[in-house]
């Protein structure tokens, strides 16, 4: 198979960073999958990724069955591959200059649960059908910082300190980086007195709206990054709705999908 058939799937670069994360294959006594397939196998993700379809429908351009697919997706979930990709994107943006953390901005999309499973819940806007939300938590400038998922039924406000420490977690121990947020901005679900304490206690500023003081029509001057980085994410097929019953193969996929997002924008802003 010619590699120009299936390698627009993966943006340039891309896999240079993803290649040292995968752990290296296991050598079986009857072969098994060579190293330059692992390109292959990487490519056949972002494909489920982006277009949505089941592990069976992949198409047979990429020359790998769907239970192998399958198989090496949970292997580099459970590795952390993706979340440890994520964060080398965030890395290569920090070091060009391009995360501003004077600000950051959370908030949360609801979807639709289509076969429930864990972190799921009655939906409050969609007539109590089963459902999760996607919470972001991103920069001044709309890069997804950190990802998670929560039951549809949990409130909002239950998401702030984990996304939160969360970001304030993410460091390189070789070099010492360290990304400390400035302000918070949020809408008024995240209004809650004792998070307003936790912020502070942090030195993190609070620019969360309050309720019945602050209007609404406010919130787009500085939220409307956030908004567009949902809309970002949702593009991509496997995550809205949700399909996966285990929530770790979803958090799998949404962080594959974040460190795609940020190094679009990476190539975008540098070239």
């Amino acid at each position: 198979m010619g590699r120009g058939t299936w390698s627009w799937i993966v943006p340039d670069g891309l896999w240079e960073l993803a290649r040292p994360l995968i752990p290296e294959d296991r050598v079986r006594p009857q072969g098994g999958c060579e190293r330059r397939t692992r390109l292959m196998l990487f490519a056949a993700i972002i494909y489920v990724l982006v277009s949505g379809c089941a592990w069976r429908a992949l198409p047979p351009c990429f020359g790998i069955s769907k239970s192998t697919a399958h198989r090496r997706f949970l292997i580099w979930s459970r590795a952390g591959v993706w979340g440890r990709l994520h964060e080398a994107v965030l890395h290569q943006l920090d070091d060009a200059g391009l995360i501003d953390v004077s600000r950051v901005v959370l908030d949360s999309a609801h979807l639709r649960a289509k076969k429930g499973g864990e972190h799921t819940g009655p939906s409050p806007v969609d007539r109590g059908k089963p459902g999760s939300k996607m919470h972001i938590l991103s920069d001044a400038n709309g890069l997804p910082l950190v990802v998670g998922v929560s039951a549809a039924n949990v409130h909002d406000s239950e998401g702030l300190r984990p996304m939160v420490a969360g970001h304030q977690s993410r460091h390189d121990p070789h070099r010492g980086r360290y990304f400390e947020p400035q302000r918070l901005h949020a809408d008024k679900a995240y209004d809650i007195t004792h998070l307003r304490k936790w912020l502070r206690g942090k030195r993190i500023g609070v620019r969360i709206a309050r309720k019945g003081v602050e209007s609404s029509e406010r919130l787009g001057r500085r939220r409307w990054v956030i908004e567009r980085t949902i809309s970002w994410l949702s593009g991509y097929r496997r995550l809205s709705p949700r399909y996966e019953r285990n929530p770790r193969n979803y958090l799998a996929f949404l962080g594959l999908a974040a460190a795609i997002c940020c190094y679009k924008r990476f190539v975008r802003l540098t070239t």
